[in-house]
């Protein structure tokens, strides 16, 4: 009985230590890489009441006109075009059953965002808006076994745009991975949340390593990107208070909310408001 309890009591310390040492990343820097300077709208500044839907060109070129910096997402279609979308599906933002990456580009033109007249962007079209002026928060949507090919077909179309200021993230750790081996100059940030709550088809072993930041021990995030409701995960937590690693806040819908997140050190990824510059 008493070895028993030692053994377990071992185990109890070891997997404390894990979780304390797993979710460590690079500390942050002063300014951030000039990214701390900045609020960033969610999918662009977009307001659908107005004709303005997420992810469309005007929505970020709105954004930049206000100083704001932007947050959006990237898919893959068929034939290897960088699609701006959050959904992997079309059903919801464009009204047609299919997903993007079964999808060419012509067939995606033909499609129209929310009923309006806005066409589904591509990234090449989206980067010259930023360039030069306010930051974009890149969220790789990896699906399948696509994450390498996607990861390096972004770098490569940044790498054409010296004046962009950037970071990357993406909920798939390989995305992370595969920055840090090849492209390490490239602030990369690991996005989660509390996944134990809402397991999305993830496995309860994978839902517990995602929610508690547990790959960051291999991936070394420049920050991370927490779910505003959730950072009081024990992963998160130990993140920023422990190892210091810088925090974005997602998806924040009041001047409340934002400000909240700016006293905590986060740097806010808004929607539904337009917070001070």
């Amino acid at each position: 009985m008493k070895t028993a309890l030692i053994i377990l009591l071992c185990l109890a310390l070891l997997l404390a230590l894990l979780l304390l040492f797993l979710p460590i990343g690079r500390r942050k820097k002063k300014g951030f890489y000039g990214l701390a300077a900045y609020s960033y709208a969610h999918r662009g500044l977009h307001d659908i009441k107005h004709g303005l839907p997420e992810n469309s060109l005007r929505a970020f070129r709105l954004a930049a006109e206000y100083g704001y910096g932007a947050e959006l997402d990237v898919h893959l279609s068929r034939d290897g075009r960088l699609v701006v979308m959050h959904d992997e599906s079309l059903l919801r933002t464009a009204g047609v059953d299919r997903k993007i990456c079964d999808c060419t580009a012509q067939e995606l033109d033909a499609l129209h965002l929310e009923g309006t007249d806005e066409k589904i962007p591509y990234l090449e079209e989206v980067l010259p808006i930023f360039e030069g002026r306010t930051p974009l928060v890149i969220e790789i949507k990896a699906f399948g076994k696509n994450h390498a090919d996607l990861t390096q077909k972004v770098c490569a179309l940044l790498d054409r745009f010296p004046k962009l200021q950037f970071c990357i993230e993406s909920f798939d750790p390989r995305v992370l991975l595969w920055l840090k081996k090849r492209r390490p100059e490239i602030i990369r940030g690991q996005l989660a949340a509390n996944f134990l709550r809402e397991r999305s088809g993830l496995s309860l072993p994978v839902a517990f390593l995602l929610t508690h930041l547990c790959m960051n021990a291999l991936t070394l995030p420049h920050f991370v990107a927490y779910k505003y409701q959730d950072r009081a995960c024990l992963g998160a937590v130990i993140s920023r208070r422990v190892w210091g690693v810088q925090e974005f806040s997602w998806t924040l819908r009041t001047e409340r909310e934002v400000t909240q997140s700016k006293k905590n050190g986060a740097l806010p990824i808004f929607e539904q408001c337009r917070p001070d510059l």
